[in-house]
């Protein structure tokens, strides 16, 4: 197959829920990594574009129709390239990079955009349409995150558990205390912390810039989710999902806005473009799990890419493991013979610090994770994450 390369990697600040990013609607929030990626490379013809696909959660809102196709015509992207969307709920924005590489190495394409986006805070309300004539049952569902619309079946076979009552499940079915769990939240602040301090964590955002209605316009150039805390302030807070539970407001990843693209290409395109990768794309894997124990899915989707790629786990040099709940990260750390604690795994945190923007956050731990490489801190890397519904989505880089 033809080789695939991670030849950049941008994007959003990652707003909070109700934050700055929120009035920002959510297709010109897509379309704003896929502007900066234009930005950066004037010379690029764009017109050579073979994709652009774009992950995304929701699509119940501003984010509908194709959401990758809308991208392509707000960013100013000629308008003879090809868009589609693609949605496994929190690895969305994963499978777009999946998916783009596909194309490349089955040789249908050269150059592709991918990524990902969620705008959580603009997530409407839906109904549905009347049953019957006369019908006046009326329901309301909230979008910006969990079940609605449950098909019966599947509510009588496998229950209907929030996110966090799944982790409350990992959490009992594997051990994992609630000081671990608060260690684990304080550790991913910490390094998120040191990332931002360091200026790391700048170089992928590219600044969001939102007139007002007076004044100057508002800056967005760092991620609003981080917060400094303290073991002491973790462990006051309450468990409201379970009683007697250990899952927190603290030890859990934020309801958030981001969005996210890579610009994958061929060999043949590197050398055409003047492209420099920042990695190379090796494949991917994915695994289906209980729906009620959801966040333990990268166990078998990891173990299955590295079995494919005749690869062990501890010869992996860097892990980007997207931290939904402390719970879920820590069991699935163990299950993989693996210390949570060590410092390749989230080394510059994980979205409990950060936060996850559902259909951004795969597209951007293989970034996170290509910029890594390209800065030599590892040769080979995965980027894994759990999915509502029960799965595991995990991708293999290395050096290019």
């Amino acid at each position: 197959m033809t080789r695939v390369f991670v030849c950049d990697y941008i994007r959003s600040p990652i707003g909070r829920y109700g934050g700055a990013l929120a009035a920002m609607r959510a297709d010109d929030l897509a379309a704003h990594p896929v502007k900066a990626l234009m930005a950066r490379h004037p010379r690029l013809d764009w017109g050579a574009l073979d994709q652009v696909v774009m992950g995304a959660a929701n699509q119940a809102g501003e984010d509908n129709r194709n959401l990758a196709r809308m991208v392509v015509l707000i960013s100013g992207l000629p308008e003879s390239v090809p868009a589609h969307t693609v949605n496994r709920l929190c690895a969305s924005g994963m499978d777009a990079v999946i998916a783009g590489a596909r194309q490349i190495q089955c040789g249908e394409g050269d150059l592709v955009i991918a990524g990902g986006s969620e705008s959580m805070s603009r997530a409407p309300f839906v109904m549905p349409k009347a049953a019957s004539a006369y019908d006046r049952h009326a329901e309301i569902h909230d979008t910006t995150i969990g079940w609605r619309f449950v098909n019966p079946v599947i509510a009588a076979r496998f229950g209907t558990d929030s996110m966090p009552e799944t982790a409350e499940n990992v959490a009992e079915a594997h051990g994992v205390s609630r000081e671990d769990q608060d260690r684990f939240a304080l550790s991913s602040q910490t390094r998120a912390a040191r990332a931002i301090e360091s200026g790391r964590m700048a170089e992928e955002i590219a600044p969001v810039t939102l007139p007002q209605r007076r004044g100057a316009a508002l800056v967005v150039e760092r991620d609003e989710h981080p917060r400094a805390t303290t073991l002491e302030k973790l462990a006051a807070l309450p468990t409201p999902f379970r009683a007697g539970g250990s899952v927190t407001a603290g030890n859990a990843s934020g309801v958030n806005d981001g969005a996210a693209a890579l610009l994958l290409a061929s060999e043949r395109a590197v050398a055409r473009h003047g492209l420099t990768p920042l990695a190379e794309y090796v494949g991917s894997a994915s695994a289906g799990v209980a729906p009620r124990v959801m966040g333990i899915g990268p166990v078998p989707a990891v173990k299955r890419l590295c079995e494919r790629q005749g690869l062990t786990v501890p010869e992996i040099d860097l892990i980007e493991l997207n931290e939904a709940f402390a719970a879920q990260a820590i069991a699935t750390c163990r299950a993989l013979g693996l210390d949570p604690f060590a410092g390749h795994i989230n080394p510059r945190g994980g979205a409990i610090a950060l936060g996850h923007p559902l259909g951004m956050s795969g597209a951007r731990l293989v970034g996170t994770a290509a910029r890594a490489i390209s800065k030599d801190e590892a040769a080979l890397a995965i980027a894994t994450l759990c999915v509502g519904v029960g799965q595991g989505v995990a991708v293999l880089l290395r050096r290019a």
